[in-house]
């Protein structure tokens, strides 16, 4: 049993459920038009649902002629497809950014957690230029079983909320900011050396990688809680 489905120009993971609690997700930068259909056919036939991201509206409408339930928020730049109604949602993850201009990202990581079935709490625009903003919410992320901070600039947030709360913190670089911000390198080297502990980080504007991994530690803590 290969636990693939071979289509020649991709091979579907359609076991990876079972082995890792999530179905596979699309990346949709870059592919093909005819491949793009035949993959989300494909999964959304082996999962019952199925998820893409970096989509572009073109690649929406493309989807959409296959799966006519197909979704798309231009926001987060996210197809979904699901099959009947999504149970209820578990947990708390709070989605916090730093700044307005960070929320697609955030949107990518809120929706991504969504997806996966745990519940986000979204709090945006509460940079440290004005911490009082972070500070009267200290009481929502306390309540989180995971943080997920998003901030460009120079990526302060994540230091500063991984001071304050008593669980994971999952910090995003975006590419938000002025020439000296690089794209988002200064943010992302900001976070690595933190010297707050309790912070991971992932790639500069990986809102689906932080809400993949921040779901995991959501279905721990709630597991956790029902023995």
């Amino acid at each position: 049993m290969s636990g693939y489905d071979e289509l020649g120009f991709a091979k579907l993971d359609t076991d990876r459920r079972k082995r890792t609690g999530f179905p596979e997700v699309v990346f949709c930068q870059g592919k093909d038009d005819a491949y793009l259909k035949a993959i989300f056919t494909r999964l959304f036939e082996a999962n019952g649902e199925v998820m893409g991201t970096r989509a572009t509206p073109q690649q929406f409408e493309l989807v959409k002629s296959v799966l006519g339930n197909a979704r798309y928020d231009a926001v987060s730049k996210l197809i979904t497809v699901r099959n009947g109604q999504q149970g209820q949602l578990i947990g708390n993850i709070a989605v916090c950014t730093a700044g307005t201009a960070d929320i697609p990202v955030a949107e990518e990581a809120a929706q991504t957690v969504e997806f996966f079935g745990s519940r986000a709490i979204r709090l945006y625009d509460m940079g440290v230029s004005g911490i009082h903003r972070l500070l009267s919410k200290i009481d929502v992320l306390n309540e989180a079983n995971c943080v997920i901070a998003i901030a460009g600039m120079e990526g302060a947030l994540a230091s500063v909320i991984g001071g304050l709360v008593a669980v994971p913190v999952v910090a995003v670089p975006t590419s938000v900011g002025y020439g000296a911000s690089l794209g988002g390198l200064s943010a992302l080297l900001t976070m690595i050396n933190s010297c707050a502990n309790g912070i991971s980080v992932v790639n500069i504007d990986n809102g689906y990688g932080a809400g993949y991994i921040a779901t995991q530690i959501n279905r721990l803590a709630e597991h956790g809680k029902e023995r």
